[in-house]
C-alpha cells in the first residue's frame, strides 16, 4: 500500500481521542483521482465517499482502522495506531485489482432437437382452468326419453309407391341393383370355390383319387 502521511496538529493525552483524517484517493498506476471511493471505519462500519477529485474527510478514534475501497481496486487498510494526533492528512494510492474470468465455451450452430424438447418439457405450463371460476350447474335432464337415432331411408314397398318408382327409375336405384347383382355373383363364386376345395379334400381319402365323382 502506497501511503504519504503528513502529520500536523498537537498531541493529546487520551489514546481514545477523536482524530480528523483528510486526504485524497488516486490510482497508483495512472495517478488519477478515484471518485466515489469509500472510506469506512472498521469498528463502526460508518464512512464517507470521496468526491469527484478523490478528496475525503472523516473523523474516527485514534485507535481505529480505516478501510479504503473502490470498484476495480484492491481494498487497503490504514491503522491510525493511537498516535494521539488531532489531525491527519493522507494520500491513498489504490492498486488495480485483476479479475480472473472463468472458462467460457462457445459452440456454433443451434441446439439439437433433443435438447429443445427437454427444455420444453421442463417448462411449467399454467393450468388451463382459472383458480377462481364459477361452477356451472349441470344441464337439465329431459322429462321424456328422446330418440336420438336418425331416421332411416324408406324401404320401397307397394304401400309407398313414390319410393318404389324412385327406386326403379333413378340412377341411385340402378346403381344399388347393380351392386346387389355383383355381390350375389361374388357370393355364388365364393360358395362354388368352397365346394370345390371340399371335394378335393374329400377325394384324398381314396386311392384312385376319384371318390364319389
Amino acid at each position: 500500500m502506497w501511503l504519504l502521511l503528513l502529520l500536523t496538529g498537537l498531541r493529546v493525552g487520551s489514546a481514545q481521542a477523536q482524530i480528523r483524517v483528510t486526504g485524497s484517493i488516486s490510482d497508483a498506476s495512472t495517478r488519477k483521482p478515484v471518485p466515489g471511493a469509500s472510506v469506512v471505519v472498521q469498528r463502526t462500519r460508518q464512512g464517507v465517499v470521496a468526491n469527484q477529485e478523490g478528496d475525503f474527510n472523516i473523523s474516527a478514534n485514534s485507535t481505529d482502522t480505516l478501510i479504503f475501497r473502490a470498484v476495480g481496486f484492491k481494498a487497503q487498510r490504514l491503522p491510525l495506531g493511537g498516535s494521539g494526533l488531532s489531525q491527519l492528512i493522507v494520500q491513498i494510492k489504490l492498486l488495480q485489482d485483476t479479475v480472473m474470468l472463468g472458462e467460457v465455451r462457445v459452440t456454433e450452430g443451434r441446439p439439437d432437437r433433443a435438447t429443445i424438447n427437454k427444455a420444453l418439457r421442463n417448462i411449467k405450463r399454467p393450468s388451463t382452468a382459472p383458480t377462481s371460476y364459477v361452477k356451472r350447474p349441470p344441464a337439465p335432464k329431459p322429462m321424456f326419453p328422446v330418440d336420438s337415432a336418425a331416421p332411416k331411408a324408406p324401404t320401397p314397398t307397394i304401400g309407398s309407391p313414390i319410393s318404389l318408382i324412385y327406386e326403379q327409375f333413378s340412377r341411385a336405384g340402378k346403381e344399388r341393383r347393380k351392386m346387389a347383382e355383383i355381390q350375389a355373383e361374388e357370393a355364388a363364386a365364393k360358395a362354388a370355390e368352397q365346394a370345390r376345395k371340399a371335394r378335393i379334400q374329400y377325394n384324398k381319402n381314396f386311392k384312385d383319387n376319384r371318390g364319389y365323382e
